[in-house]
């Protein structure tokens, strides 16, 4: 149950900072030694989504030792990878639900707390990842996560698709022109070509034939 009351605080947590001003946050920033690890942590969290510079904290001239931590132990504060995001649109959308639900998240490789602060190509994929005591959480989100340009999957032993060759040159500097329906009859649709390198126009029904 522990592991539950500290995920229930960091969502708490998460939303107060969340309606807090910009001047706000960097107030409380400064007395950052007030709060505890786990709201250092959420505040933290919320000022680089926003973009802002944390206030130095002015130390006093002696300082006690630290009290014991509060913080979730290191396997919950672990973070676990919960989808690949492959557009911007996309890790948007996830962001939009993720913050509604007060989650802090990770985005790629730079660890980025806001999609404004990825820098690595969403083409490539983004890893999304979550500290393991808020999964539960963020993934009651992803049920509402309908990505619109995740890659479809290539088949096991597919072909990569051959190159289409000149008739006359053998080149492969092949231009489709258009496509000719054949609405009557039983001649299949024929595919209308013209080579780049020599010129040489023809029409065929777009099977590879071997030579």
């Amino acid at each position: 149950m522990e592991g539950l009351d500290l995920a229930a605080e960091m969502l708490h947590l998460s939303e107060h900072y969340r309606q807090m001003s910009d001047g706000e946050l960097l107030a409380l920033s400064g007395q950052s030694s007030e709060l505890t690890e786990i709201a250092k942590h959420c505040l933290a969290s919320e000022i680089s989504r926003r973009g802002l510079k944390s206030q130095p904290e002015e130390l006093p001239a002696t300082t006690d030792p630290p009290p014991p931590s509060d913080f979730p132990d290191d396997e919950d504060r672990a973070l676990v990878e919960i989808c690949t995001v492959w557009s911007l649109s996309d890790a948007l959308q996830l962001q939009t639900l993720l913050d509604r639900a007060g989650i802090p998240f990770f985005m790629g490789p730079e660890k980025a707390t806001g999609v404004d602060a990825v820098t690595s190509n969403f083409a490539d994929g983004v890893s999304v990842q979550v500290m393991r005591i808020g999964l539960p959480w963020a993934r009651r989100s992803l049920t509402n996560y309908v990505p619109v340009n995740e890659p479809a999957p290539k088949l096991e032993g597919e072909l990569d698709e051959l190159p289409v060759r000149c008739p006359k040159c053998h080149s492969t500097e092949v231009i489709f022109e258009r496509l000719i329906a054949e609405p009557k009859g039983s001649s299949p649709q024929q595919y209308e070509w013209a080579c780049d390198s020599c010129g040489h126009h023809w029409k065929d029904d777009g099977i590879a034939k071997e030579e």
